[in-house]
């Protein structure tokens, strides 16, 4: 009987151990589990960080390599004060350029006043407004120009300097004037708050003779 016991304390003995070493190898199981559970977490943690820095330099590379069309106009933006020499006489300008229409185009409003001089004894004051827009198809800007005379300037670029200071326009439809007209005009910065505008016309099969020079200076 005795024999009987001590096996029986024995077997449950091992069973216990055994017990209690499979229940050790299930939390130590658990454990790795768990543990490569927070360490796939971690690495996806990193490839998503990086996924999204990379997108976020992608795009910043993509925006700041992006051309910006409208460069040449962004110098022209801000209200300007002028000395007017030309056929009318001298006299002084007021100009503004502003984007308008969701920033698609350039408004310019112009007026120059010719007081009473020997070359007009009248004296006159002239207002002019247009609009700057960029075609995409031509890559030019396109000038749409309305005189108070009643005249209507249709101008197309004609070049782009490759120092980026002088912008030319010519004419290609002058509306409410004889045929054969031509009209250009040129305007050359100077400075970053200073830049010269000069009108030229033609008559119907001739040369471009200057009619007007204006030095333009940014208001403060």
């Amino acid at each position: 009987m005795g024999e009987r016991r001590e096996l029986a304390l024995d077997n449950r003995s091992n069973y216990g151990k055994s017990l209690h070493h499979a229940n050790s190898n299930k939390s130590m199981s658990q454990s790795m589990s768990l543990f490569r559970r927070i360490a796939l977490l971690g690495v996806l943690g990193i490839v998503i960080s990086s996924a999204k820095a990379q997108s976020t330099n992608s795009a910043v590379t993509t925006n700041a390599a992006k051309p910006d069309p409208w460069k040449p106009m962004r110098a022209f933006v801000g209200s300007w004060t002028g000395d007017a020499k030309g056929e009318s006489g001298d006299g002084k300008s007021e100009r503004e350029y502003k984007f308008v229409l969701n920033n698609r185009f350039v408004q310019v409003a112009n007026r120059t006043t010719y007081p009473p001089q020997s070359k007009n004894p009248k004296g006159e004051q002239h207002e002019d407004m247009g609009l700057f827009s960029y075609d995409r198809s031509t890559k030019k800007f396109v000038l749409r120009q309305f005189h108070t005379e009643g005249f209507v300037n249709h101008y197309v670029q004609e070049s782009f300097s490759a120092d980026q200071r002088t912008l030319t326009f010519v004419s290609t439809a002058i509306e409410n004037i004889p045929p054969g007209w031509r009209a250009r005009e040129t305007y050359k910065f100077t400075g970053e708050d200073e830049f010269t505008e000069t009108f030229e016309l033609a008559e119907p099969g001739k040369d471009f003779n200057l009619y007007s020079e204006s030095k333009y200076r940014r208001k403060k």
